[in-house]
């Protein structure tokens, strides 16, 4: 609790700053600027000659991509330079400019012109898809596209004027961004980890036409707003106001972990609010008005300077914190304010007085040029034709030039340092990041030290089954291998439908069934069918007599959870699927080739594991309870929900070998060792629980061991929220 005197005010945290510690721990050893050392950037470096030049008044025609340059004590500073109209000018040359750190001139070492334009990126290569992290961070990291992360302030915008932003952002996405450039969307109470970036504009605009302003309206909508709804009205206020500061951070943290180069975050947002007026501060907020004797009369425009004064001081503070995060992470931010030329705060139902409506006005428009001020970005704001003053946006990061030179302080105190560049031009415009933290010793050692040696092999491959979504796919499958009889490997395919994604949009009906063909090397097939119904089991060549309870699943007696199960012979399968729809209309195809193993040949072996969800100790004994439990095809969980592991170790002489298991962590680290409960014929099965679990990749290492040798198996997953 803070104090002042006699005066005290509550701290308040939020959800957003909950997730925003965690993302800076897990970030702090990579500041972006400087950089971390390579091998040879240990070595003395002769500087870079400057880069070639295009004819004065002339745009380059593509972006030139700066040395590569590293080392602690390297800076990259990005610099805007434009004219009296807001164009770029892009006819500079190394010597034209000046840098200084913290006072003391400094040497430019690199120099380039960066020039990004909708033409080139269309034409330079073909654009790919984003679809796992490895494609984002690929892809971000290149030179010549932009990156943006719109947040969509729906606590400080109100539900008509939410409405009005909807067609500036439409023209921005569907006529400004180029097809390379990548974009995320985001909400105040969105977390680090649910900040993806996307090429799909179709899915943008749809997930921006159902944005909603709730601008003083407290009425809770998720359990983690119900938590505070009936505070004072004042306090709600405040949350909200700490709760989108810690999404700004969030953003800046999230692409300073992509890549160094300049960066933006589109704020939609009226500004902060620092005091409410007595009118609309409800000694409950979730309960407009109820005990509240000014609710909607005019009153006397009573003026609490000193209060008013504490507040702002307060807000000050908490933003002065998201300039050190943006300026660490070299992000800019630019508030949209949707209210266009504002005359008025509040409405006038609310009955709030002239004075007390301007000051409010004039405050909230403050907070929004601070911030942009702070942060090398542009206020756009007071101003009807948002989407005019969105293309100023787009320009800043089209045409800049970039410096690079080694700190002669090197400094390793952990403090802010400042930069200043000038250009030896009369009138031009001149922007640039504001300066940059220094590693502290701790982080210098860090930096460098030897590289952690990587994961082993078998984590990789484990990691790297998980990494690919199925985004954009109505259906997601699963085939696991065990041991069947007569020598035969008994083969399972579960398949689940996939749910559209936030905005995206699908032109055909959702996932019914599934048609399987799976085919023997020669052709013969093995299996023909429909999962769940009117499946036909074609026995493999030549065929054993299958037993009772092995025999082909039919339209009666297949499971409703869309699995099927057949015996085909060890070695090369291919497996044609088709997904079809509820009027039989195939929705997509693809075909999968995978080797089915020899259980007879091998001393000790694991059948592929099944993993089951539940939401309780009780879903998994249900689960247990039925044989026909189909496994989940999914691999990515939430931290409410518990896993039942299940697997099958075989051994020649069917004797069942000593299983144990246990915890790792994405680089293959045991974290902890789990228990396992051994049944009938090898069979071993583990729960384990995923709420003490933070987000992030993981792995379940089985080891088997017997006298005639030893197995493993890994289950990758991954943990949300």
């Amino acid at each position: 609790m803070r104090m002042r005197g006699v005066h005290q005010r509550p701290s308040v945290f939020s959800l957003a700053g909950f997730v925003l510690v965690a993302s800076v721990l897990a970030v702090r050893g990579q500041q972006p600027t400087p950089q971390e050392p390579s091998p040879a950037a240990q070595q003395p470096q002769s500087p870079a000659p400057p880069a070639e030049q295009p004819p004065a008044g002339q745009q380059p025609e593509r972006t030139q991509q700066p040395p590569i340059r590293s080392g602690i004590n390297f800076v990259r500073v990005d610099v805007i330079v434009s004219d009296g109209k807001g164009q770029p000018v892009g006819d500079l040359k190394a010597e034209d400019f000046s840098v200084s750190e913290d006072g003391k001139a400094q040497k430019v070492e690199s120099f380039s012109v960066i020039k990004i334009d909708n033409v080139s990126q269309a034409t330079d290569r073909p654009m790919s898809s984003i679809r796992n992290d490895y494609d984002e961070e690929r892809e971000a990291a290149r030179p010549d596209i932009r990156l943006f992360v719109i947040l969509l302030d729906d606590y400080h915008v109100r539900r008509g004027n939410a409405m009005g932003v909807r067609k500036p952002l439409f023209d921005f996405i569907q006529n400004q961004l180029g097809p390379a450039d990548m974009v995320a969307l985001m909400y105040p109470l969105t977390p680090v980890a649910d900040i993806r970036f996307s090429r799909d504009k179709g899915a943008l605009m749809g997930a921006i036409e159902r944005f909603e302003g709730r601008k003083f309206d407290y009425r809770p909508r998720n359990p983690f707003e119900e938590q505070y709804a009936f505070y004072p009205a004042a306090t709600v206020e405040r949350i909200r106001n700490q709760i989108t500061m810690g999404a700004l951070k969030a953003a800046a943290i999230r692409m300073g972990g992509l890549r160094e180069g300049r960066k933006s975050v589109i704020w939609v947002s009226e500004g902060f609010t620092s005091t409410l007026p007595a009118q609309l501060n409800d000694p409950v907020a979730a309960m407009p008005g109820l005990g509240n004797p000014a609710r909607g009369r005019a009153t006397p425009d009573v003026q609490n300077d000193r209060q008013e004064f504490y507040n702002t001081v307060d807000l000050n503070s908490e933003m002065r914190d998201v300039f050190e995060i943006a300026n660490r992470q070299n992000t800019s931010i630019y508030p949209v304010d949707p209210r266009g030329l504002g005359v008025f705060e509040y409405d006038i139902n609310d009955a709030v007085g002239q004075n007390t409506d301007r000051r409010a006005l004039n405050s909230s428009l403050d907070t929004l040029r601070v911030i942009a001020d702070n942060t090398d970005g542009r206020a756009i704001l007071n101003r009807n034709d948002l989407a005019v003053g969105m293309q100023q946006i787009i320009r800043d990061a089209s045409a800049y030039y970039l410096l690079g030179y080694t700190s002669t302080q090197a400094p390793t105190d952990g403090k802010f340092h400042k930069i200043e560049v000038k250009v030896a031009r009369r009138g031009v415009d001149v922007r640039a990041r504001k300066g940059y933290w220094a590693f502290t010793a701790a982080d210098a050692a860090k930096a460098l030290a030897p590289p952690k040696p990587e994961a082993p092999p078998a984590v990789t491959a484990a990691l790297n089954k998980i990494a690919e979504p199925a985004r954009g796919r109505p259906a997601r499958f699963w085939i696991g291998t065990g041991k069947g009889d007569n020598g035969l490997t008994r083969v399972t395919f579960a398949w689940e439908p996939v749910p559209p994604a936030l905005g995206e949009r699908r032109e055909t009906e959702p996932a019914a069934r599934v048609s399987l063909i799976a085919s023997a090397t020669d052709g013969s097939p093995l299996f023909r069918g429909r999962v769940p119904e009117g499946d036909i089991a074609v026995p493999a060549a030549p065929p054993p007599p299958p037993p009772s309870d092995t025999a082909a699943p039919t339209a009666a007696t297949a499971p409703a959870g869309s699995a099927v199960t057949f015996e085909a012979p060890p070695g090369q399968l291919q497996l044609r699927i088709s997904v079809e729809g509820r009027r039989g209309q195939v929705i997509d195809s693809l075909t999968r080739e995978l080797t089915l193993p020899d259980f007879t040949k091998v001393e000790v072996s694991f059948g592929t594991a099944r993993v089951f969800r539940g939401r309780t100790v009780r879903d998994l004994a249900s689960i247990k309870a039925n044989p026909t439990s189909i496994p989940t095809t999914e691999r990515e969980f939430s931290r409410t929900e518990r896993l039942l592991i299940r697997a099958d170790a075989y051994t020649p002489g069917g004797v069942a070998p000593t299983v144990t298991a246990r915890l790792l962590n994405r680089g293959g680290q045991k974290m902890a060792d789990l228990p396992l409960q051994v049944g009938a014929a090898g069979t071993v099965e583990l729960e384990l629980p995923l709420s003490s679990l933070p987000a992030g990749d993981y792995l379940i290492e089985m080891n088997a061991t017997s006298n005639s040798g030893t197995a493993q198996e890994l289950v990758a997953f991954k943990v949300g929220r």
